[in-house]
């Protein structure tokens, strides 16, 4: 077994934990980072708007990969309130 097959295997539990709370907490993480964001704008006085909000949007996206799992592909983000009703 090679070096990286050996960090793969050490870090599975880590990343599936990662993954866990991810997908149980994305909606608090997401909202964070909207705040960080308007943060940062507002104390650059909107000089680097479309930077501050092309690194929010991949930072969103990579959430959103770590947080989908085998079971959890389809386009329904859970950020853990109840689904509106009917």
């Amino acid at each position: 077994m090679g070096l990286l097959d050996t960090l793969k295997a050490r870090l599975a539990p880590a990343r599936e934990k990662v993954s866990d709370l991810a997908h149980q907490h994305g909606g608090r993480i997401e909202h964070g980072l909207d705040k960080a964001a308007k943060a940062v704008d507002e104390k650059t006085k909107h000089k680097y708007s479309s930077k501050i909000e092309t690194g929010a949007g991949k930072a969103k996206d990579a959430l959103g990969r770590l947080s989908h799992k085998d079971g959890h592909k389809g386009g329904h983000k859970d950020d853990g309130t109840a689904p509106p009703a009917a």
